[in-house]
């Protein structure tokens, strides 16, 4: 079982700048790809952006692609994503998730293991 907790998130003005932290518990963390997800109140959960095992191939929704970057330093067992020129409409609970196999899988249901969320709010 590998359980993760997200931190990083806060209030930041529109423009502003925020990294997110998802640190994992266990060293087979290496095995997994990671992603990212948000959740606005009301909305569905939606993909935000994912990592392969090794960090070779990254992924984007086009809503943040160009703004967001998303790493890992396996050697932590921590995975981030970088946020830049924050949009009011970024505002969510951002969640970092787990899955082994592929990265390029952008449903919440494929995705095995989950951490709590952080709250990001960018105000206008």
């Amino acid at each position: 079982q590998v359980q993760l907790v997200e931190s990083g998130g806060g209030l930041v003005q529109a423009g502003g700048s925020l990294r997110l932290s998802c640190a994992a518990s266990q060293r087979t963390f290496s095995n997994y790809a990671m992603g990212w997800f948000r959740q606005a109140p009301g909305k569905e959960r939606e993909f935000v952006a994912a990592i392969s095992w090794n960090g070779g191939s990254t992924y984007y929704a086009d809503s943040v692609k160009g703004r967001f970057t998303i790493s890992r330093d396996n050697a932590m067992n921590t995975v981030y994503l970088q946020m830049n020129s924050l949009k009011p409409e970024d505002t969510a609970v951002y969640y970092c998730a787990g899955r082994p196999g592929s990265a390029s899988v952008y449903f919440a249901y494929a995705y095995d293991y989950w951490g709590q969320g952080t709250q990001v709010t960018v105000s206008s």
